[in-house]
C-alpha cells in the first residue's frame, strides 16, 4: 500500500512538472488542427476571409473530384513508393555490409550521416546548382565523355526521377542507421547453427535475417513513408512542382491552393485529408513499435 501511494504521488508530481510544457505543446499543435478543420467547412478565401459561407463537406467533395488534386495524389504515391523502395534496397545492402565490417565503422557512419545532417533547403539549392543545364558539374562531366547535356529539371519525366534520386541521396542514410541498429541486435546463435548446417549467405539472409528483422523493417518503412508523404522543401526549391505538374506533390499542391489560389477553405480540406492518411499510418507505426517492444 505504501509503495502504491508513493508511486501515485510520484506520478502526480511528474504530471505537475510536465503540465506547463504539455499545455503549451497542446495549444501549439491542437490550435492549427482545430482551425484547419473548422475552416475546411467554409468558403474561406484570403480575399474574403470569414466564416459566413458554410459549405459543409463541399470542399472535401470538390477536392476528391478535382483532377489536379487526384493527379497530385497519384504523383505523391509514385514518389513515396519509389523513394521508399529504392532506399530500402540500398539501405539493407549497406547495413548488411557495415554489420560485417570489422574496421572503420566510425568513418563509415560519419560519411553516411553527412547528407542526412544537411538541411533540405540546402540540399535543394545544392543539387539545383549541380544539375544546372549549362553551369552544373554533372552536365560538364557528361560533356567530357561526349554526352549531350541533360535538362534534369526541365523535362517532366526526367524532373520527377531527378527529385526521387535527390531525396534518396539525402535520406538513405536514415534507412541505413535504423536497419543497422536492427541487425546489430539480432542473436548470433541461429547464424552459427545455419553455418554448421551448410547454409549459404543468401539462405541465412532469407530464412533468418528477414524473418527476425520483420518488425524493424515494418517500423522503418512506415517512418520513411510518413516523411516521404510530407515532402515539401526539396520540391519548392528545385522544381516548384514543375515542369508543368510533373513534381507537384500533395504538400506543395496544398501550399499553392492556399497561398497562390488563395482558397484557404479547399486547402484546409485537403490538409485534413492528408492528416487523416498520416494519422492512420502513425497508428500503424505505433502498433508496430509496440510489437517490436514485446
Amino acid at each position: 500500500m505504501h509503495a502504491t501511494h508513493m508511486e501515485r504521488r510520484d506520478r502526480r508530481f511528474g504530471w505537475m512538472l510536465s503540465a506547463p510544457g504539455l499545455l503549451l505543446l497542446g495549444a501549439v499543435v491542437l490550435f492549427p488542427i482545430v482551425w484547419a478543420g473548422l475552416t475546411s467547412f467554409f468558403d474561406y478565401t484570403l480575399l474574403m476571409p470569414g466564416y459566413d459561407s458554410f459549405v459543409g463537406i463541399g470542399n472535401y467533395r470538390m477536392a476528391a473530384g478535382q483532377g489536379e488534386f487526384l493527379h497530385s495524389a497519384w504523383i505523391t504515391l509514385l514518389f513515396v513508393v519509389a523513394v521508399v523502395a529504392i532506399q530500402f534496397v540500398i539501405g539493407m545492402v549497406v547495413a548488411l555490409a557495415l554489420n560485417d565490417a570489422r574496421r572503420g565503422k566510425s568513418v563509415y557512419y560519419l560519411i553516411l550521416l553527412c547528407p542526412l545532417l544537411i538541411n533540405p533547403v540546402v540540399v535543394g539549392l545544392m543539387w539545383r546548382m549541380i544539375l544546372h543545364p549549362t553551369l552544373g558539374i554533372v552536365n560538364w562531366l557528361l560533356g567530357t565523355v561526349g554526352i549531350a547535356p541533360v535538362n534534369w529539371l526541365g523535362a517532366p519525366d526526367m524532373a520527377f526521377w531527378t527529385v526521387v534520386l535527390v531525396d534518396i541521396w539525402h535520406q538513405v542514410s536514415f534507412m541505413v542507421v535504423l536497419l543497422l541498429a536492427g541487425l546489430s541486435a539480432l542473436p548470433t546463435e541461429p547464424y552459427e547453427a545455419a553455418r554448421c548446417d551448410g547454409a549459404t549467405a543468401f539462405q541465412r539472409f532469407w530464412h533468418i535475417t528477414l524473418p527476425l528483422m520483420r518488425p524493424v523493417i515494418i517500423v522503418t518503412l512506415l517512418i520513411r513513408m510518413i516523411f516521404a508523404i510530407k515532402t515539401y522543401d526539396i520540391i519548392y526549391i528545385m522544381t516548384r512542382g514543375g515542369p508543368g505538374v510533373a513534381t507537384d506533390l500533395i504538400s506543395y499542391f496544398i501550399y499553392r491552393r492556399a497561398f497562390v489560389s488563395l482558397d484557404l477553405g479547399q486547402a484546409c480540406a485537403m490538409a485534413v485529408m492528408l492528416l487523416v492518411v498520416i494519422a492512420g499510418m502513425t497508428a500503424m507505426l505505433w502498433r508496430a513499435m509496440r510489437q517490436v517492444g514485446e
